[in-house]
């Protein structure tokens, strides 16, 4: 194993006082949605809002004076990118940052405020990595990779120590998968303290580089997904080894139930996650028969999702929910009906959001016009009564699904 359990001891040594002891608390509602004793590690806290930063100010802290001096260079879609830009302007040493095209505006934005010149080009992760060694080569520069390194993997088993040490009695981990790197230091860590313990990675059905690596499989990866912290083709070298021999299993969880999971930690515990830092709880919702009855530590590993994702997140759950109704209703085309369903859709108890009035519908009499309203209900069960109520009024009304059609 090229990382030991006592590299991740020194690692906590040094980065103690200067990375924070996120907490680790037991989630009581979670616990009775999902029917295990779950205990999040809210990693999102972190001052840059990831576990990044513990490898990253681990492998700095390493480097010679000489290459302190010549400064480093990172790929990364955006965590590992301010953890590295962030410790490196604390210990005085210049940083470059590849980011890949299409990384959220936020972790850029974010990224150049701790003082590191910013490159965005390459697509993806692989095409970044090229872009950052060819420029480390070009100007001298340390490459800090993001996950296979193993003062990274050191770092990153910091948290395996503190959950362990805070919840020893923990059946399972659960740990989301980009490259490896994160599991890959709790795995060694854990399974060091406690060798019974279970640790479980998951990964999104997009990208199953691990997945596909521990069980000789080759399904496919690419597309967008929300969780693009673990969107990762290329596992590191250093990590596939360890994940085939102290990982129990890797999860593959849809992209709809991290959405979900994001809004429920956002809803009940009042906490902000990006994608990937909900995976861990989509994977515990997607099987929950592996951790009925067994007290499990979840990681969120990140807090750092775009306001406008986020809102859009928040919108499309309620609308699984059947709290946002969209509606078209066939009217005349004359003053006061338009408050007239509107009054309709109040009385019914309902909130109208958004009203889109179209006069140019061809196939009908001109007339006739077309309401379409975005409104707030209770549940499913109130929005049927707010449509009936403008049905019931004697308007022709015709739901739309949350796709628009």
């Amino acid at each position: 194993m090229p990382v030991t359990l006592e590299d991740i001891r020194t690692a906590g040594k040094l980065i103690e006082g200067r990375v924070s002891q996120t907490p680790f608390n037991r989630a009581r509602t979670l616990s009775d949605i999902t029917g295990a004793e779950v205990f999040l590690k809210f990693e999102n806290l972190q001052f840059t809002a990831s576990f990044k930063e513990r490898g990253a100010l681990n492998k700095l802290s390493s480097l010679s004076e000489d290459e302190r001096k010549r400064g480093v260079i990172a790929m990364s879609a955006g965590n590992h990118a301010q953890g590295v830009a962030y410790h490196a302007a604390k210990l005085g040493i210049p940083a470059t940052i590849v980011m890949p095209l299409g990384t959220p505006f936020v972790k850029i934005n974010q990224t150049k405020e701790h003082g590191a010149r910013v490159i965005v080009d390459g697509d993806g992760l692989s095409g970044a990595s090229a872009l950052a060694h060819e420029l480390a080569a070009k100007e001298n520069l340390v490459f800090v990779h993001p996950y296979d390194d193993d003062a990274i993997i050191a770092g990153q088993g910091t948290i395996a120590l503190e959950m362990l040490g805070a919840r020893p009695e923990l059946d399972a981990i659960i740990v989301p998968i980009g490259g490896g790197g994160l599991i890959s230091g709790i795995a060694i860590a854990a399974k060091a303290l406690k060798p019974s313990i279970k640790i479980y990675g998951v990964e999104t059905e997009l990208y199953p580089g691990m997945y596909n690596a521990v069980k000789g499989l080759d399904e496919p990866a690419g597309g967008q997904t929300i969780a693009e912290g673990i969107a990762v083709r290329a596992m590191g070298e250093r990590c596939v080894p360890v994940v085939k021999q102290l990982v129990d299993d890797v999860i593959l969880v849809e992209e709809e139930m991290i959405e979900h999971s994001i809004a429920l930690l956002l809803n009940i515990e009042k906490t902000v996650v990006e994608g990937a830092g909900a995976a861990g709880l989509a994977a515990l919702l997607t099987r929950p028969e592996l951790f009925a009855k067994k007290k499990v530590g979840l990681v969120l590993c990140g807090g750092n999702i775009d306001p406008r994702l986020l809102s859009n997140v928040i919108l499309r759950e309620l609308s699984r929910q059947g709290r946002i109704l969209n509606f078209a209703v066939e009217i005349e085309d004359r003053p006061g009906v338009l408050a007239r369903i509107a009054t309709l859709v109040g009385e019914a108890g309902g909130n109208i959001i958004e009203v889109f009035h179209n006069r140019m519908l061809t196939h009908m009499p001109a007339k006739i016009a077309e309401l379409r309203i975005t409104a707030e209900a209770r549940d499913v069960e109130h929005a049927r009564e707010v449509i009936a109520q403008v049905r019931h009024a004697g308007f022709k009304v015709r739901e739309i699904g949350a796709g628009g059609a």
